[in-house]
């Protein structure tokens, strides 16, 4: 069977991270929701997802398709419901659309299909506070997912550690005078990933494939620190998708940072308001500020963007693409992809040195900006022009 994973309705509440990415590629517990669907469906997936992308995550169509709402964090239960869909069926959740069958490219009206109800709970991920929000739940399963039938390494003596069980150290890892406690939650500790000494880890955490805790981090649980990112001071319950720093002093909390991302040094956000009313965000869609129904949410950062120094955020704030925040005071809680400038006013960030930017910053890692990153990044700045003031 040919599995597609499609972006669903979901996609715009998901901006800023999927003016560069499909659904299918956000990262939430361990694993991206690509990665949770082929490990669950013993296959590989292609995606259906907006035309600017698709050069890069291209659309493989076959005779007999199964087409998946990428934003559905999957279980054992509901991947083997997928495989068992017929010609003619859709699975549906609660009005939701989660999976249907397709033969060749004709095109589909689901309301058609034989609705087939799936009636066990399920983890969706329909808005952009939601990553960081249902962290632990998604955690706890890849942590399952991941590990089930397998032994850790053996933890280090050198370690404190609470409910050793909890803890699961890939090949290669380094874990040395830190403290890890896993009564809270589990501790997934990634391939080649390091956590410098002195660093005090409570659960839910991972620590993805070459990634690094730097010395004497404090980390709250639920996190992700995705692959080949570095963190450092106080982080709670944050995800932090992949390739991103925030090397330093400084508190993140109930917050989200997208690809090659980095928090200058002494950089804090708040993710309380001072009067404790809930927090508003913004969203894309309809371009205003949207109920999140959380008390605790802090900084959405979308790729590339960058922050200096003693920078201040507000609660809820959302950054777009290939920001460049830096100066005293807060910057607005809205700050549009590709602006230059902090609280006292920002101009446009010219798309060539963006690419520049992000060219250099690419190469450090030895990975190159391709065409395909170009337009994709080209697109970010032409759909972000609307709300930036010069």
């Amino acid at each position: 069977m040919n599995y597609i994973l499609f972006d669903g309705p979901a996609r715009e509440d998901l901006l800023p991270f999927t003016f560069t990415r499909p659904v299918a590629e956000i990262r939430i517990g361990i694993l991206t929701f690509r990665e949770k669907w082929e490990k669950l469906l013993g296959a590989t997936t292609s995606t259906n997802t907006e035309d600017h992308l698709s050069a890069k995550w291209p659309l493989k169509i076959d005779k007999e398709n199964i087409c998946i709402n990428s934003s559905v964090i999957p279980t054992r239960e509901l991947a083997a419901k997928v495989k068992s869909l017929q010609n003619g069926d859709a699975l549906v959740y609660k009005d939701q659309v989660i999976a249907y069958f397709q033969k060749g490219d004709t095109k589909i009206d689901v309301d058609s299909l034989n609705s087939v109800e799936f009636n066990s709970d399920i983890l969706m991920v329909l808005n952009t506070w939601d990553i960081f929000s249902k962290n632990g739940q998604a955690l706890e399963m890849d942590f399952s997912l991941v590990t089930a039938g397998r032994e850790s390494q053996v933890i280090d003596e050198s370690n404190f550690v609470r409910s050793p069980e909890n803890i699961f150290i890939e090949e290669g890892a380094k874990v040395e005078n830190c403290s890890l406690n896993a009564s809270t939650g589990p501790i997934y500790i990634g391939r080649n990933a390091t956590i410098m000494e002195g660093s005090l880890i409570r659960g839910p955490f991972a620590l993805c494939e070459d990634a690094t805790i730097k010395l004497g981090a404090k980390i709250y649980g639920p996190t992700t620190v995705g692959p080949s990112c570095k963190v450092g001071g106080e982080v709670n319950n944050s995800v932090f998708f992949q390739n991103s720093n925030k090397g330093h002093d400084g508190f993140l909390g109930n917050s989200v940072l997208g690809e090659w991302c980095n928090i200058g040094a002494d950089s804090n956000n708040s993710n309380l308001k001072n009067n404790y009313a809930e927090v508003r965000l913004w969203n894309y869609k309809t371009e205003n500020f949207a109920k999140t129904g959380l008390q605790f949410c802090g900084l959405i950062m979308g790729d590339h963007s960058k922050c200096g120094i003693n920078t201040m955020f507000n609660t809820g704030t959302v950054v777009g693409v290939s920001a460049n925040i830096f100066g005293s005071g807060f910057p607005r809680n809205f700050i549009p992809g590709f602006s230059w400038g902090g609280s006292g006013g920002t101009t446009t960030y010219k798309l060539e040195k963006a690419l520049e930017t992000a060219e250099l910053v690419m190469k450090r890692r030895n990975i190159d900006l391709s065409d395909e990153d170009r337009e994709i990044m080209k697109h970010a700045f032409d759909y972000s022009a609307k709300w930036r003031r010069d």
